[in-house]
C-alpha cells in the first residue's frame, strides 16, 4: 500500500469535522421540542412542518455515513467508498425532500440553496477523493 499525500490526511479530517459538525447539527434538530419550533419565524417553522420524515432520514444517513466515511478514509479502509455513496445518497434524499418543503413553506431562501449545494458538492467530492484514493493504492482491502 502506497502513503497517501499529506493533503489527503487534511482533506479526510477536514471532511471529518464537517460531517461531525453535520451530525451534531442533525441531533439539535431532532431535540427541538414544539415550543421549541414555536420559537422559530413563521416561515421556518412551516418549512419544518411541511419537510417528509423520509427527508430527515435522508439527512441521518447522510451525516452518519458521512463521519463514518471519513473515519473509514482515514483509517484507509476500502469500505469508504461505499459509505460515502451511502452519505452522497442521503444528501440527494434530504435535498428532494427540502425542496419539496420550500416549495411547501412558500419558496426556497437563498441561503438554505447554496448551503445545501455546498454540501451535495462536497458529498460527491468525498466519494470522488476515496475513488481517486483506491486507484492510487492509498487505501485497500487487505489493511
Amino acid at each position: 500500500m502506497i502513503k497517501p499525500p499529506v493533503w489527503f490526511y487534511v482533506v479526510a479530517v477536514l471532511a471529518l469535522l464537517w460531517n461531525a459538525a453535520g451530525l451534531m447539527a442533525v441531533v439539535a434538530d431532532l431535540r427541538l421540542s414544539a415550543s421549541d419550533i414555536a420559537t422559530l419565524p413563521a416561515d421556518q417553522q412551516a418549512m419544518h412542518a411541511a419537510r417528509p420524515a423520509w427527508s430527515v432520514v435522508g439527512s441521518v444517513v447522510a451525516v452518519v455515513a458521512g463521519t463514518l466515511g471519513c473515519l473509514l478514509l482515514l483509517l484507509r479502509r476500502r469500505w469508504a467508498v461505499s459509505v460515502l455513496a451511502a452519505s452522497l445518497v442521503g444528501v440527494v434524499v434530504q435535498d428532494v425532500g427540502l425542496f419539496g418543503a420550500f416549495g411547501a413553506a412558500g419558496g426556497v431562501q437563498m441561503v438554505a440553496l447554496a448551503l445545501q449545494g455546498l454540501v451535495l458538492l462536497i458529498a460527491i467530492g468525498l466519494l470522488l477523493l476515496a475513488r481517486r484514493a483506491i486507484r492510487q493504492g492509498w487505501i485497500t482491502s487487505t489493511r
